[in-house]
């Protein structure tokens, strides 16, 4: 069969999760014929994805962004509205609209595979294609019955689920990306399956090093993680973050180093830490619980907020609003061994991911 990804280019989790996606389909002696890129304009596209993604059509379009406030921690949610409905962008999304559909068009792929992508449901809506539509994505949890997190009522999250009813219009199947297994919920089409880590990652051999390994996707964290660093200079620490004209490694001492977003360093340094501090996303606490390390979320918004609910319930994971090490070092000796039923349930997703992709 073949195969059209979308991909939302926002933070590194959806990009992970498209390269390793391909490499099941491939396997199994699917095609994937292109992958189109929503590319904001607060995030640089990784090269490491165009490298690995292992398709021989990568374009990208315009999509909503961010607007992070004046300490580019903390999505600004009113700035983010108003940006994204100025004239000049809506003009910007309906000409990524009619491409992601005039791509589609040229290709007539067999299914239509979105990561979160917004534009793909309303490219699907306006242009009324019949091709099947896959959605994938944690996200979808949001619309399960018995998921307990993000049950409140407060605007952010009222826009988070508008969000995900955007990417919902017109497609066929929702993939819920889930840290544990939960039964279907076919009556809004959600099909919880495990999260989808890539092959270096299930292949990385876990060690015991001793380092801290920091991803902050917002730079603002940057001065937290430098005061720290002087209050606490033997502790070492690797930082990961996508700072624009950044160099790929900036070493401030022996003990703090900051690197630009290069996924096979990352990694390996994700093997060997001793815990993991990020701003929630799914994809890197999943490899981080999957290679067994404790781990500290700080989010920076509403969906983070719940994803790190969400993983903190596991018992592997505890949730900060502030950049402090120190709370991560006390949860480092007492957060339990990981169990096997994680990576069991990661272990399964190729199989179940083939069955769902394959089924139209």
């Amino acid at each position: 069969m073949k195969y059209f990804f979308i991909v939302q280019g926002e933070g590194r989790g959806h990009l992970t999760q498209a390269i390793s996606l391909s490499g099941m389909l491939q396997r199994n002696g699917h095609e994937v014929v292109e992958v189109l890129l929503g590319e904001s304009i607060v995030r640089e596209i990784p090269t490491f994805f165009r490298q690995e993604i292992n398709c021989p059509l990568v374009h990208s379009f315009a999509t909503l962004s961010f607007k992070y406030r004046k300490n580019n921690k903390q999505v600004d949610i009113l700035r983010t509205i108003l940006y994204n409905t100025e004239i000049k962008q809506l003009n910007n999304y309906k000409k990524s609209i009619r491409f992601i559909h005039e791509r589609i068009s040229a290709q007539k792929p067999d299914v239509v595979v979105n990561f979160f992508e917004v534009l793909s449901g309303l490219s699907g809506l306006l242009y009324k294609r019949k091709i099947p539509v896959v959605n994938i994505g944690h996200q979808f949890l949001l619309n399960h019955p018995d998921y307990p997190f993000g049950k409140s009522n407060n605007y952010e999250l009222r826009l988070l689920k508008l969000h995900v009813l955007f990417n919902n219009i017109c497609g066929h199947k929702n993939l819920a990306l889930s840290f544990y297994p939960m039964a279907d919920y076919p009556h809004e089409q959600i099909f919880v399956v495990p999260p989808l880590l890539r092959k270096e990652v299930l292949d990385a051999q876990p060690s015991h090093q001793d380092h801290i390994l920091v991803y902050m996707l917002n730079t603002g964290y940057e001065d937290e993680v430098r005061e720290w660093h002087r209050r606490n200079p033997t502790v070492r620490l690797y930082c990961f973050w996508d700072k624009k004209q950044a160099p790929a490694e900036w070493k401030i001492d022996d003990y703090l180093t900051f690197f630009t977003i290069d996924d096979k360093k990352f990694i390996h340094y994700m093997a060997g830490c001793r815990g993991y501090i990020s701003t929630a996303g799914f994809e890197s606490i999943c490899e981080a619980f999957y290679l067994g390390k404790p781990v500290m979320m700080i989010p920076a918004h509403v969906e983070q907020e719940v994803n790190a609910q969400d993983a903190a319930s596991t018992g592997y994971g505890i949730v900060s609003n502030k950049f402090d090490i120190g709370q991560l070092l006390s949860f480092i000796d007492t957060c339990p061994p990981h169990n096997g039923h994680f990576k069991s349930w990661i272990d399964s997703a190729e199989s179940v991911f083939i069955r769902q992709l394959s089924s139209f």
